[in-house]
């Protein structure tokens, strides 16, 4: 079961996010009817680590295996969506894909989960402030060199 709670107004979200770079490029995920990006993951599930929870959804979502390159920050995210109020912590962990080939992947991906509205891009790092990515302070965290951080984010 999803670490997902209605709390009064609020939902709460338990998430866990994966950064991975490759050739000077982020990749991201998009539902395609919506106009920004994500970083891939998921919600963590009860009695799940963070860390498990990364290794979980890349494989759900991409049947790509990973490993964890170090931790990256928890961003304590406010924003509403869709008339709700979301608070949600989200741990983001560097990661990197096992096997050698999909290092080599610079093309879109589609979800393996048979969610055609979900699509896995790769943004250019030098143009990461042209794109509207989700939460806001994601930007300024991927150009920073200093980890692991710890942000307050909130969204209006």
């Amino acid at each position: 079961m999803d670490l997902t709670l209605d709390v009064e107004d609020y939902k709460l979200n338990i998430r866990a996010g994966a950064v991975i770079i490759h050739n000077k490029k982020i990749l991201t995920h998009k539902n395609i009817n919506k106009d920004y990006y994500c970083l891939p993951g998921g919600r963590v599930e009860i009695g799940e680590n963070s860390v498990d929870t990364v290794k979980r959804e890349l494989q759900e979502e991409l049947n790509k295996d990973i490993e964890i390159m170090g931790y990256v920050a928890t961003i304590e995210n406010f924003f509403e969506l869709e008339e709700k109020k979301y608070h949600e912590i989200y741990f983001l962990h560097k990661i990197e894909f096992t096997n050698e080939e999909d290092k080599k992947i610079e093309s879109t991906m589609h979800n393996m989960e048979g969610k055609e509205y979900l699509i896995y891009e790769w943004l250019d790092l030098d143009k990461i402030d042209e794109y509207n990515i989700m939460p806001s302070c994601l930007k300024d965290i991927i150009k920073g060199k200093d980890f692991p951080k710890h942000v307050i984010n909130i969204d209006k």
